[in-house]
């Protein structure tokens, strides 16, 4: 007999395959199972993913990524970096990391991405970056943040970890002519290495000094030192760096995955149009979407549950937990968080946008692994919830 638990449907789940299975395995039994020829064709790879003229640096998280990204274009103590507040902490986090200032600003109600009018309000002579995020998958209008950029002078980070595969005006995201782009592999993101990130520029110094810094600040990596390719034993230590590499046994999984990320892509789509098309009648407000022609990743499917309603957003997901569905808040903004808010003063009522969407929205589930019948059950819950 089936328990509750079995009968489950979570919030998100990875799926792995038998070739991500076999080539962990040659890894482990390799010997090689650290930074090494694995890590090195993923990121190979991934750069072809994008179109070449690019740099791929793999490292251990997206927040890493980000890290090391700013620290290459020479973020210190008292600069000031603009990002949304609509987030996961990790975004502001790595600005902290220098002593810099993260200066939050109010999202979009049309996109739920970063509100561009307000960023240039923000620009000061200590403003820095710019770190916009695709939010959910939808990708952000990077060309009109690069012209800000231009005119202040300002460098462009941009938070990718949910947007593979994601294109604005047909330009894939990781394509622009930002300084660095971040992804993440996050086990609920669009494809998997467990943990990990890449980061993504074509800029080679930032490339080259991420390489370096990724490892303790060595100038040369592991692989080269200990396969007898050059004289193993020497390295100097040009800065102080951080533990960022990604394993050999990461990069298997991803080197599989990514053969089938758009394969993921398609499969979400299709339960985003599904969604789309059986919720469209509910008295919700369903995401928004991309420009025609352009690809959401849809790594979330966030719903706005309407005011008027019987049941709030809290209830809503005790109702679908109750029904055997795991749901999601994407995000608490930043500014509901002790540290952000007691740091730096964010209060809700300097981004009433993001409060708003806050206040009323549920991620549902969708990932690559779920069935034409999982996707009704979501459905027919909802429906039950809010209609019957």
């Amino acid at each position: 007999m089936s328990t509750f638990k079995d009968n489950f449907l979570p919030f998100a789940l990875p799926e792995i395959g038998e070739e991500e299975i076999a080539d962990v395995v040659d890894c482990l039994r390799s010997g090689w199972i650290t930074t090494g020829p694995r890590a090195k064709k993923f990121e190979d790879d991934f750069t072809s993913f994008l179109g070449g003229s690019l740099e791929s640096v793999a490292v251990n998280s997206a927040t890493a990524g980000l890290h090391l990204a700013l620290e290459a274009i020479g973020i210190k103590s008292g600069d000031e970096v603009i990002t949304t507040t609509h987030t996961f902490t990790a975004t502001a986090e790595v600005i902290r990391y220098f002593g810099a200032i993260p200066v939050l600003v109010d999202i979009d109600r049309s996109t739920l991405n970063i509100d561009i009018d307000s960023i240039e309000k923000k620009i000061t002579s200590k403003t820095k970056a710019i770190m916009p995020v695709h939010f959910g998958g939808l990708a952000v209008d990077i060309p009109a943040i690069m012209s800000l950029a231009k005119k202040y002078n300002l460098r462009v980070i941009e938070d990718a970890a949910h947007a593979l595969p994601a294109s604005f005006n047909g330009t894939t995201v990781g394509s622009f002519q930002t300084d660095a782009t971040i992804f993440s592999f996050y086990a609920n993101k669009t494809m998997t290495t467990g943990e990990g990130g890449m980061l993504v520029t074509r800029d080679q110094k930032i490339a080259e000094r991420a390489r370096v810094m990724r490892l303790h600040g060595m100038d040369r990596n592991v692989f080269d030192r200990f396969t007898g390719k050059t004289p193993g034993w020497y390295y100097e230590v040009i800065a102080p760096g951080y533990k960022y590499n990604m394993t050999d046994i990461a990069a298997a999984i991803g080197i599989q995955q990514l053969k089938r990320v758009k394969i993921f892509q398609q499969k979400r789509a299709q339960i985003a149009e599904t969604y789309n098309s059986l919720l469209s009648d509910l008295p919700v407000t369903l995401p928004p979407m991309p420009l025609p022609g352009d690809t959401h990743s849809w790594h979330l499917y966030v719903i706005q549950l309407d005011s008027n309603l019987k049941v709030d957003r809290n209830q809503f997901i005790e109702k679908m937990f109750e029904s055997g569905i795991g749901c999601g808040v994407h995000y608490i903004p930043l500014h509901e968080h002790p540290y952000w808010n007691k740091v730096f003063g964010f209060q809700k009522e300097m981004f009433p946008v993001s409060q708003d969407i806050y206040e009323s929205s549920v991620s549902i589930p969708i990932y690559s692994k779920m069935s034409e019948d999982q996707t009704h059950q979501v459905i027919h819950s909802i429906k039950s919830i809010l209609v019957d």
